[in-house]
């Protein structure tokens, strides 16, 4: 066996836990799923540790995913002054799990290394690509100072190339505007992204005038500090509430500024092979609008911070691994009930899976999934009420490969999407009212020949029964709680819910 090495990320939100053996990703998951079940929670769960290395032993070495130092001066700047006084430096953090302190999780010394937040990104995507040479670039709202940077990879050599710092942030101004319509910052901005389908860009100029300065080098810049909030007041329209519309308009600026630096990265780096990562990266709308710019496009399932758990522990291996699975947290070991869920679709429409390894990221893609019959013009208003959300919120479809052309027009130079990071426009949205926006795009979920996991045999088996090549598929949860993690879980989703979980 190879050397192995811990990947952390905490402290900020959506704290993770990450495990390499040699050239193998043996384990990787998300604490909001261990413990208290806190969604995004930025504490690491003594629960989610002890999986860890209870399962593939003890680690050699330790990498951070941040410089703290670096973030410190940062929030210094920023006047964030209870994060400045607090005693979290990783060292400090981490004594309790590293010396025995926590129980269930033996003492271990291992050398603590730390990375920058943004090359942890770049780490976290390049490594696990199927790419040799790459253009890299990383958005999110922050790092220690980095908000965008664009790097050149080569034979397993990284190198940055650009960077634009704090306060300038598209994802600090995405973030801002999920907060002025009324919904939770650093959490709900995917609910931001699906109300933009419902709205007109009609506040474009508006925000673009008062919050963007255009820069000749296709970069851009703020031309005032959003992270705490806009101040922004829209010329209203008409009578109707604005929050659609605004989100729309914010939509639109965003992907634009995306555009913008696509281009850019063309020009200073060499490589037409794209691999994106940062918390913007989840935002599949903007996703769709840029893969024709680039010969490939690899996007790493968990792309935001929870990603860079795997990350620091890459950054600190500097050399390719090969990515085989998403599937990497905990697993609830039995056969997947093909058979069961089939029976179940047909007799109520809905039901719950719970089996194998826990997905790494924020989808659900077949082990820890709501799913339900797609076909029918009540099927969205159940599971909506099921899970507690907003009823205009369609679904994502995950559909056999081989069919999705029949159904879906993809991205130019989408085949396939097995980790529902583009959207796709429907075919035949009549006939699937609970996976389509009311632009007539969905989240897509490519599901291959070559998977071999139940997913894939369910999938068949309900189109040989149905003559439909496709299922619902949500994340087992409820809107603001993680994804069901255990056995346990399942079984108190089911009863609480009164949905079958298998």
């Amino acid at each position: 066996m190879g050397k192995k090495i811990m990947g952390l990320s905490a402290l900020f939100h959506d704290a993770a836990v990450a495990m390499l053996d040699d050239d193998q990703i043996v384990f990787a998951g998300h604490s909001e799923r261990y413990g208290p079940k806190i969604k995004l929670d930025k504490h690491l769960n003594k629960e989610l540790i002890r999986d860890c290395v209870k399962t593939h032993g003890i680690p050699e070495e330790v990498a951070w995913y941040e410089k703290p130092f670096a973030k410190k001066q940062r929030q210094i700047y920023a006047g964030e002054w209870k994060q400045v006084l607090s005693n979290n430096s990783p060292k400090a953090y981490l004594k309790p799990y590293m010396n025995g302190a926590i129980g269930g999780i033996p003492s271990f010394r291992a050398p603590l290394s730390t990375f920058e937040h943004h090359y942890s990104h770049a780490c976290a995507g390049y490594y696990t690509s199927p790419f040799r040479d790459a253009t890299i670039i990383v958005i999110d709202a922050i790092g220690e100072w980095d908000t965008l940077t664009i790097w050149e990879a080569k034979d397993q050599k990284i190198t940055k190339l650009h960077s634009t710092r704090y306060p300038h942030s598209l994802g600090l101004l995405y973030t801002a505007f999920t907060d002025h319509i009324g919904l939770k910052p650093l959490h709900e901005e995917y609910i931001t992204m699906g109300m933009a389908a419902y709205g007109q860009p009609i506040y474009y100029e508006q925000i673009k005038n008062q919050f963007i300065q255009e820069m000749g080098n296709g970069s851009f810049k703020l031309k005032r500090n959003v992270h705490k909030g806009l101040a922004f007041k829209p010329k209203i329209k008409d009578d109707m509430p604005p929050e659609y519309d605004i989100a729309c308009s914010i939509q639109a600026l965003t992907e634009d500024v995306v555009h913008n630096v696509m281009r850019f990265a063309q020009r200073i780096s060499k490589s037409k092979n794209l691999v994106y990562m940062g918390g913007v990266a989840l935002n599949c709308k903007a996703n769709s609008t840029i893969t024709h710019m680039w010969d490939d496009v690899w996007i790493m399932p968990s792309p935001g911070d929870s990603g860079n758990a795997l990350g620091a522990a890459l950054a600190k291996r500097n050399e390719w691994v090969e990515w085989k699975t998403p599937f990497l947290g905990y697993n609830i070991d039995r056969p997947y009930p093909v058979k069961q869920i089939i029976a179940e679709l047909k007799k109520t429409k809905i039901c719950g899976v719970a089996n194998g390894r826990a997905e790494f990221g924020p989808r659900a893609l077949g082990h820890r999934s709501l799913l339900a019959d797609p076909r029918g013009p009540s099927i969205k208003d159940k599971v909506n009420a099921i899970k507690k959300r907003q009823k205009f919120r369609p679904f994502a479809p995950a559909i056999l490969e081989e069919h999705v052309h029949d159904y879906f027009d993809m991205p130019k130079g989408v085949d396939i999407s097995p980790y529902m990071q583009f959207t796709a426009i429907c075919k035949k949205p009549h006939l699937f009212p609970a996976i389509v926006h009311y632009d007539k795009s969905s989240r897509v979920q490519t599901v291959g020949k070559n998977d071999s996991t139940g997913f894939r045999k369910l999938l068949e088996a309900w189109y040989k029964e149905t003559g439909c090549p496709m299922l619902l598929n949500t994340s087992l949860n409820i809107r603001g709680k993680p994804m069901v993690n255990d056995e346990q879980d399942a079984k108190d989703w089911e009863a609480e819910y009164r949905v079958k979980v298998y």
